[in-house]
């Protein structure tokens, strides 16, 4: 099978695309025939050598994946060669095959094709972990969601829209707030990393109750003085830096609650448990056409430089998806 890997550190140009062999299918795992995968930040960080796999896991890239089922272990139950599937995975998207634990696949939803439904399940998952599993998210919570053109800033206004509350949305431009906007949120553009005033008018001086960030150290000062009483703050990225100064006092007088989190170092028991709550709260939403995924662009795999190259620059609106020699024609 063709793959893509970054034997050395560097730029888009690290990436190679080699040929493996296909993946040994283990007890309760599928084997998954990939129509599509799609990029995340974190591929990024990988191909830099910043975010290396979990201990076991290939070097592969690629966090996501959706295609057909190509073998089943005998132990699988629920599953059968042919059927159009979606995953999540720690590593191994980028490739044309890709062994998947059954717990973290999730069937493909009706009128979505095996292509499109790359763009589904690390941003969906990952908003449904933070605005589900961890905050809780009620009915009339205000949302604000940093990073809102990105692919899971777009997945949460839709999920938070989905759970009964308002979602706000930042951005640095005024152009990548369009999307999120036609999405239902409200944009507000950061200028100078500068929002909570705006976030605070519009909410009538009530603030977030809930924040989820993929930015980081640039906007903590702000979020801090955006927070509604008993605010849960969802910490995804730290693309601007690691390092702040934290206003203790002010987190406590907010009696907030503060959760750092990712998503490829889960074990799959947590997966597995997401992507069951996520199945059977989505997936029929996925259907109706009440959630979307946004794809920005789809390429070959072979363009796989190209879509670093894009993501990087961070022009794009929602997912950029890599298409397989795989894939039916489009």
């Amino acid at each position: 099978m063709r793959a893509v890997v970054a034997p050395d550190p560097g730029g888009p140009e690290a990436l190679r695309i080699v040929d493996l062999p296909d993946p040994d299918v283990r007890p309760g795992e599928v084997l998954l025939d990939v129509h599509a995968t799609a990029l995340n930040r974190a591929d990024l960080l990988q191909r830099e050598g910043r975010y290396p796999p979990p201990p076991g896991v290939t070097e592969v890239l690629g966090l996501e994946a959706a295609g057909v089922v190509a073998a089943v272990a005998p132990d699988v139950p629920g599953w059968s060669v042919g059927q159009p599937a979606m995953a999540l995975v720690a590593g191994g998207g980028y490739a044309e095959r890709v062994a998947v634990p059954a717990g973290q696949l999730m069937h493909v939803p009706e009128k979505i094709d095996t292509v499109t439904a790359a763009a589904i399940p690390e941003a969906f998952l990952t908003g449904w972990m933070a605005l589900h599993f961890l905050a809780a998210t009620r009915p009339g919570d205000n949302v604000l969601i940093h990073a809102g053109s990105s692919g899971v800033g777009l997945a949460a206004v839709q999920i938070a829209r989905q759970l009964g509350a308002t979602p706000f949305v930042t951005s640095r431009t005024a152009e990548r707030l369009a999307m999120p906007e036609s999405l239902g949120a409200t944009g507000i553009v950061a200028t100078d990393a500068v929002f909570a005033k705006k976030l605070l008018d519009a909410t009538g001086g009530d603030g977030a109750d809930v924040i989820i960030d993929l930015v980081g150290a640039a906007y903590w000062k702000e979020n801090a003085a955006a927070l509604a009483i008993g605010v849960r703050i969802v910490m995804l990225s730290l693309t601007t830096g690691a390092r702040g100064e934290v206003d203790f006092g002010r987190l406590l007088a907010r009696q907030a609650t503060l959760f750092g989190a990712t998503l490829r170092a889960r074990t799959s028991n947590f997966k597995a448990s997401l992507v069951e709550s996520f199945s059977d709260w989505g997936l029929p939403r996925l259907a109706a056409g009440d959630l979307v995924p946004v794809i920005d662009r789809v390429l070959a795999l072979d363009e796989v430089a190209a879509a670093h190259t894009a993501l990087q620059e961070e022009s794009v609106v929602g997912k950029i998806l890599l298409r397989t020699e795989r894939a039916p024609p489009a």
